[in-house]
């Protein structure tokens, strides 16, 4: 039920919209004088404060520069004679949300408290959001008691408080957006936008558009005005994921947006100023790019003012079962489920399996096993499929030599199996293997392997 205070010195007329409202359904209290309407304010906290403007002692513009605004501000509708609608105006200026004139109509008087009231309700809906959003992206709940997620976690906390750019470092799947999201909802800037772009999955041609934005007829198509990306986020922060896969000439336009803080859309001579704090990731090794002249080392300096490491998940075993935990928990809500936990045989599988596609591949491992399993636990049955090393056999099957393995070499066996089993379609052959298509061809590449064409593979 809405909470409405009235607050004039005509007893007559609160009474009457007393009554009124009243019999609307709503809450009301009322008050005398602006001072006593302020005690009530603080006592009963209402949604929605109508006062009249013209009172003795503090009038009722004075009311409203007084509202308190926490947990949030009440919205105000004022209410004067005709002769002094000025006034009014003045009091919306203040910050009042409409005026009513009198002598009041009584349907105008519901039609505004009912807006004011939906304002309220949108006001507290949004503060509702805003606090599950932040909730969910605390810094203190990102999984992992491991050594390196500690210590990443710990950078996260003190860059979170600045507006310094960050450059995430880390595999395929190991949770660089979530870090990101993490900082920018942890900083100064968590109400202002957090725009999140995949820079690799934005075609050459068109990326500079996406990013700056354009005017009409700036290029076959483009027939209205574009607002890009970054201006988008002015004020809030720009996520550029996969930030190695720039173009050089797009590369060199970043560095404009960080060195003069303003961009130029396409086809516009005029520049705007922008106010964006960006967090870059990849899975590249750009330090290797900028010897290797396709990154620019400026560019790349000006991005890595603080560096997150992010492990892969075969660096951080420790954290599975925590990690598995969670995903149960989670997936358990989505489908409806009641799966209590996962068997030792099933955990023991996870543990030493290698995870190439790290927490993303781990979170669709579990989210698989629990739509499969017909039981209270995950057993090994419900993941074996998953695990598919050396052609088929379980992890937990594989017996470790004495004089241990070197796990590069697995690697590049195992891809190389997964080829010839896929004839040497990539695509294939990372779905064997459990990963994405672009973790695939990183691996690939890392390990310095020849283009997986048939006709080359061993």
């Amino acid at each position: 039920m809405s909470v409405i205070l009235i607050v004039d010195d005509e007893p007559l007329q609160r009474d009457i919209l007393k009554t009124i409202l009243d019999d609307e359904g709503y809450e009301t209290y009322t008050a005398s004088s602006a001072e006593d309407g302020l005690r009530i304010v603080r006592e009963v906290k209402p949604d929605v404060v109508l006062t009249d403007l013209k009172m003795s002692g503090m009038d009722g513009i004075e009311l409203i520069e007084s509202l308190p605004n926490e947990p949030f501000e009440p919205t105000a509708v004022v209410m004067t004679a005709y002769g002094t609608i000025s006034s009014a105006v003045e009091a919306i200026k203040k910050g009042a949300f409409d005026y009513l004139t009198k002598p009041l109509d009584k349907e105008v008087l519901l039609i505004t408290i009912r807006r004011a009231v939906e304002r309220v309700d949108l006001q507290k809906e949004n503060q509702r959001l805003q606090k599950d959003l932040f909730g969910r992206f605390a810094i203190e709940g990102i999984i992992g008691h491991s050594e390196k997620m500690v210590e990443a976690v710990e950078v996260m906390k003190k860059v979170a408080s600045s507006v310094v750019n960050v450059l995430v470092l880390g595999e395929s799947g190991t949770g660089k957006e979530l870090a990101a999201r993490a900082i920018h909802y942890n900083g100064p800037r968590r109400s202002r936008p957090f725009i999140a772009v995949n820079c690799a999955a934005i075609p050459e041609n068109l990326i500079e558009s996406e990013l700056f934005g354009h005017e009409p007829g700036a290029f076959t198509g483009a027939i209205s005005r574009n607002i890009g990306l970054f201006e988008a986020a002015s004020s809030g922060t720009i996520f550029l994921d996969e930030v190695g896969d720039l173009p050089a000439l797009t590369q060199s336009k970043i560095l404009r947006v960080l060195q003069d803080k303003e961009i130029r859309r396409v086809g516009s001579r005029e520049s705007i100023k922008v106010n964006v704090r960006i967090i870059a990731a990849t899975n590249k090794d750009l330090e290797k790019a900028v010897v290797g002249k396709s990154f620019r080392e400026d560019l790349y300096y000006r991005l890595k003012v603080i560096t997150i490491n992010l492990p892969p998940l075969r660096e951080r075993r420790e954290d599975l079962p925590e990690l598995v935990t969670f995903f149960i928990k989670k997936y358990n809500r989505e489908f409806g489920k009641r799966i209590k936990g996962i068997e030792e045989g099933a955990m023991k599988a996870l543990l030493e399996y290698h995870w190439p596609g790290n927490i993303r591949q781990l979170e669709a491992v579990i989210e698989r096993a629990i739509v499969m399993c017909e039981s209270q636990h995950i057993s090994l049955k419900d993941i074996k499929s998953e695990l598919r090393l050396l052609q088929g056999a379980s992890i937990a099957e594989i017996e470790l030599p004495d004089e241990g393995i070197n796990f590069e070499e697995l690697e590049q066996d195992l891809l190389k199996k997964a080829m010839r089993k896929s004839n040497g379609v990539a695509a294939k052959a990372a779905k064997l293997l459990g990963m994405s298509y672009k973790t695939f061809w990183y691996r690939w590449e890392k390990l310095n392997m020849n283009s997986p064409k048939k006709e080359q593979l061993p």
